[in-house]
């Protein structure tokens, strides 16, 4: 009796040593760590120059008294280019003149494990831009429609800003274009008593200037160094770059890296007599960069 009891106790010890009851799913070896998930790359992995994203042509017909007024106002920041303003005034004297202002910005967002991929990012970006240009401070008649054929989702925001008895028109197109968003700000008054812009024809005008900004990213990544496409298809005829991305942070979404909506441009048509110096207006929370 005593034998049987003793060998029973020792097979029960050496049971319990062998690790045969350690739980299922319990980490094998000590040491091993397991794999970051991969994030696919995004389709862009540069941006173009903004003050270079429109032809000549362009500007002619967006701001024509102001085709070599183009400042980057902006100290270039992670994921952005500064932003790039022109100014146009057509002094007509004491038979009032023609105010236009243009402005775009651009913002890249890459892909990363702790963000996720670039073109999600970027959704959020383009959703928090529209949202903030709807809320400009002075903003009046505001009205928002989605615009077609334009990258892969696009947005213009419309309002009226009053200043010193003038009313200006403001366009804000905003532009997702795969892990880029465009924001493009194109106002116009009429000063001085001279007749106030036609609404539709500047959004017209800043829906065009944004489709060139749209095709200046995809030439930018295209490794052949060809012309992009700016039509509808254009997601469909551009090659995504290889070239990793030389971009240096891959922070957070920034809310807004335009400094177009309301306030600069009224801060800007103060100078009615240089548009070259108007230009150079922004928010006090911007900083200024010559170029």
């Amino acid at each position: 009796m005593m034998l049987l009891a003793v060998g029973c106790s020792s097979d029960s010890d050496s049971d319990s040593a062998s690790g045969d009851d350690q739980p299922a799913g319990a980490s094998a070896q000590p040491g091993e760590t397991s794999e970051a998930p991969q994030v696919a790359q995004a389709a862009y992995a540069k941006l173009p120059d903004a003050c270079e994203v429109f032809a000549r042509k362009s500007l002619t017909s967006l701001v024509p008294k102001g085709v070599k007024s183009g400042k980057a106002i902006n100290a270039p920041e992670a994921d952005v280019t500064g932003d790039c303003r022109w100014t146009s005034l057509d002094d007509n004297g004491v038979k009032g003149s023609q105010y236009r202002w243009l402005s775009v910005s651009l913002h890249l967002l890459e892909s990363d494990a702790t963000n996720g991929p670039g073109e999600d990012r970027a959704h959020e970006a383009f959703e928090d831009k529209v949202t903030a240009a709807k809320a400009t401070d002075g903003a009046k008649n505001v009205k928002t429609e989605t615009a077609t054929g334009l990258g892969d989702e696009a947005t213009v925001v419309r309002y009226e800003l009053k200043k010193k008895g003038d009313t200006f028109k403001q366009q804000t197109v905003v532009v997702r274009t795969e892990n880029v968003v465009v924001t493009l700000d194109y106002n116009g008054a009429g000063l001085a008593g001279e007749k106030t812009p036609d609404a539709a024809a500047l959004v017209k005008s800043a829906k065009s200037a944004a489709k060139e900004v749209v095709a200046s990213v995809a030439d930018a990544n295209d490794p052949d160094g060809g012309k992009a496409s700016a039509s509808p298809s254009k997601s469909a005829s551009k090659t995504p770059s290889k070239t990793p991305s030389k971009t240096p942070s891959k922070g957070a979404t920034k809310a807004s890296s335009s400094g177009g909506s309301g306030s600069d441009l009224s801060s800007g048509s103060d100078d009615d007599s240089d548009s070259s110096s108007s230009s150079g207006s922004s928010s006090s929370t911007r900083k200024k960069t010559s170029r």
